[in-house]
């Protein structure tokens, strides 16, 4: 049996026309949900750290420039994204585009590898939101109850579990289980606020913006702490772009729910591009205004993750309610990352499973609401002990090291496909084939590269564990046998 065997193209149409016979996935959202969702998924807590740092560390007050370049590497891998979703509207994703155009074993490598970026990814942010919301509530949440076994405080105290992450993550696999569309409506809610509070920053900081503070624009070479090429001018705009790259990861999840869209053929395309282009927008003025009320030489040893608000007290007198209002949008940001996390790779499993690669449980519907329930419950226990009793430093640079894969994937599949299927239908096609597709490879796999090595290593460790799944189990019960 080849492991390169594809699952043929009629098959994965076939399965997309299921929602409309009333026994697959429930077709129940339409643009401004997936455009909501692509939002609720990219605008996290990293707009509020990510911006400092990168500001700090590479770029100055370039930075704007840097979110520039990011989206434009996020662009190339986002109009591939947008014409597979539109052609094969299908639940699972670049797994699902993998396995059609490049074959079961790749499938299966992305499949495996997206577990590092919604699973792990949403574990991650859910220590996180603890966290926060521990700050927000001034330390009221005892510590052994909101930290893992494996941290201990300056005072001594152990921790025995986190369970706020728990709880929040138990909240939105309930509430997933309930329905997409509820989903998507209560992520909708989240976004209108997170981003009201992103523009009012906005709209009040900019009276406070100093233009002595964007002069000069770039780091200039010679500058104390920035020897390096990439640590300067145009060099360090680039670096910086690396840095806030991360910002924007999340808006493939939107192709996920493809299966789910009203009519995928227009509402993916709107859904992916719209979400990445209002979130650049708002990143790229929220970049500007940041670097404008605080000189970006502070970001190097003041604020840190908390960033936003030191410039706010200390620079925005009178508006200290704003800090306030900048943890509760990071709340929001954070809720509507897990929530799009957990729909993703309950949907990832979901293909997985129907096509025989995954135990059949990922891919039973509730009777009444239509959603992959099991597969929701069985990731809130994954999920859950992960942030329960793991600290949030493990995950590192792991969720970004999966999406920046399926991003190479999705890009070079296109291409793939543009040659051996050229005939058929393609309501929506991205533009410059090949040179899109190509500048969305080497532009992800230079991500990929630029990586620390241990983070590299850790991802080489968890592939090596799904070959070993996969030429166990998957390899044998694939429906591709029959």
């Amino acid at each position: 049996m080849s492991l390169l065997r594809k699952k043929p193209i009629a098959a994965l149409l076939g399965q997309a026309a299921e929602g409309d016979k009333g026994v697959g996935l429930k077709r129940t959202l339409d643009a401004k949900n997936l455009i909501a969702l692509g939002i609720g998924a990219i605008i996290g807590a990293g707009l509020f750290v990510r911006t400092a740092a990168a500001a700090a560390e590479a770029s100055g007050a370039a930075v704007t420039l840097s979110f520039l370049v990011a989206a434009l590497g996020c662009a190339f891998a986002g109009l591939c994204y947008a014409e597979f979703a539109a052609m094969i509207p299908i639940a699972g994703s670049a797994y699902a585009y993998a396995y059609t155009t490049m074959g079961e074993f790749v499938a299966w490598i992305i499949g495996w590898a997206l577990v590092l970026e919604y699973a792990l990814g949403a574990a991650t942010v859910a220590i996180a939101w603890s966290e926060y919301l521990n700050k927000l509530l001034d330390g009221a949440i005892p510590y052994e109850w909101s930290h893992s076994p494996m941290e201990v405080s300056a005072t001594g105290v152990s921790g025995t579990f986190n369970a706020p992450a728990i709880v929040i993550l138990l909240l939105l696999t309930l509430l997933l289980i309930k329905g997409t569309q509820e989903s998507a409506s209560v992520n909708a809610v989240i976004v209108f606020v997170k981003v009201a509070i992103v523009i009012v920053f906005i709209a009040v900081g900019w009276a406070f913006v100093k233009t002595s503070n964007h002069v000069p624009y770039m780091i200039p070479e010679g500058t104390p702490g920035h020897e390096g090429f990439f640590e300067h001018g145009w060099g360090g705009v680039l670096r910086g772009a690396g840095i806030v790259f991360f910002a924007f990861i999340g808006f493939d999840a939107v192709s996920t729910a493809a299966q789910e869209a009203k009519r995928p053929e227009r509402d993916m395309p709107i859904g992916i591009m719209g979400s990445l282009a209002l979130c650049t927008v708002l990143y790229v003025l929220f970049g500007h205004v940041l670097t404008g009320v605080a000189p970006w030489t502070e970001f190097k040893t003041a604020g840190k993750e908390a960033s936003v608000a030191y410039a706010i007290q200390t620079y925005m007198h009178g508006y200290g309610w704003l800090a306030t209002l900048i943890t509760v949008a990071i709340l929001a940001g954070f809720s509507s990352v897990i929530l799009v996390m957990l729909l993703g790779q309950s949907r990832v499993f979901y293909s997985m499973a129907k096509d025989g690669l995954l135990p059949n449980l990922f891919a039973e519907l509730h009777p009444k609401f239509r959603t992959p329930y099991k597969s929701n419950w069985v990731l809130f226990v994954f999920v859950g002990l992960f942030a329960g009793f793991l600290p949030g430093s493990l995950a590192g640079d792991l969720t970004s090291i999966g999406t920046l894969f399926a991003f190479v994937v999705v890009s070079a599949g296109v291409w793939i496909m543009r040659r051996t299927n050229p005939e058929i239908r393609r309501p929506f096609r991205a533009p410059l084939v090949p040179l899109v597709p190509l500048l969305g490879v080497l532009v992800c796999s230079g991500m990929i590269v630029s990586l620390d090595p241990q983070t590299q290593l850790t991802a080489l460790g968890w592939m090596l564990l799904g070959f070993i799944v996969y030429f166990v189990y998957s390899k044998n019960h694939s429906k591709l046998n029959a």
